[in-house]
């Protein structure tokens, strides 16, 4: 009896572990959504735009949402509306790297790059470690970071 118990215990706590891996994107799904991103600014650049901002399916999911920007100002992001217009080149985490100068260093054209740094889960101030892909369509420079 008391290893059925036990089991059952270790059973649920599998069960509410993977509910809550679920609501995190995995580095697959965060290079899947910034392929459709690149194929919808292809499209259309300044509706796409607005449709990362939005946070509309498929650019928000999760935690993960498309970010982009055009000489260091935001020109899209899913998370933050309100960043829109801002000049992010300065940004530096907690740890004092220069990411967004770092992503824009590596951004290349028909190529996903991996910048890492420390950022805050959408939702949250505390900063953890953050991996996005990264790269360049005509000027705009757009990336999708998953949380490790």
């Amino acid at each position: 009896m008391r290893s059925i118990v036990i089991t059952a215990g270790f059973l649920v706590g599998l069960s509410f572990g993977s509910v809550y891996a679920q609501d995190y994107g995995t580095a697959e799904e965060a290079k899947a959504m910034l392929e459709a991103a690149v194929a919808a600014l292809r499209v259309d650049e300044d509706a796409a735009l607005a449709s990362f901002t939005a946070g509309e399916a498929p650019f928000r999911e999760k935690d993960l949402y498309v970010f982009c920007s055009e000489d260091g100002i935001t020109t899209a992001h899913g998370a933050n509306p309100s960043g829109v217009g801002r000049n992010t080149m300065p940004l530096k985490d907690k740890a004092g790297k220069a990411f967004v100068q770092e992503m824009y260093a590596v951004a290349t054209e028909g190529e996903f790059k991996l910048v890492d740094y420390m950022w805050p889960r959408p939702g949250s101030e505390e900063p953890v470690q953050k991996v996005s892909y990264v790269t360049k369509v005509g000027s705009q420079m757009c990336g999708v970071g998953y949380y490790k």
